[in-house]
């Protein structure tokens, strides 16, 4: 009975004694909060990098406007008649009558062979 009425009396080793919300161990109970001691520098912070982000943002935008002046572009740059030209040329295909199946028949290519990769030797 000696010996349950000290360890109820005494915290043991794994509790820990609270103050106020916070733990003894616990040397500043403001330590989340230190941030806002320098506020001002940190919203300065903040702002030169979204300014920094819009000017990186208009440089780019800048340089992409350049090079689409600079493209060919077949609708904008070829005259009227050769857009329609240009949309025919496109639906044409290369065929001369042989079907794929035609071609593999008569090939000599080996199907099992390793796939030809430049620069390195087998």
């Amino acid at each position: 009975s000696e010996l349950a009425s000290t360890t109820a009396s005494s915290p043991t080793a794994k509790e820990e004694q609270v103050v106020n919300g916070h733990d003894e161990k616990d040397s500043n109970p403001f330590a989340d909060y230190m941030w806002m001691e320098n506020e001002e520098d940190f919203n300065r912070q903040v702002e030169e990098e979204l300014q920094e982000q819009e000017f990186l943002d208009r440089c780019f935008q800048e340089m992409l406007e350049e090079e689409e002046q600079d493209w060919f572009i077949p609708a904008r740059d070829l005259p009227q008649g050769m857009g329609q030209l240009q949309q025919q040329l496109n639906g044409l295909s290369v065929s001369d009558g042989h079907t794929s199946e035609d071609i593999l028949s008569k090939s000599n290519l080996n199907p099992d062979a390793k796939e030809f990769v430049p620069g390195v030797k087998y």
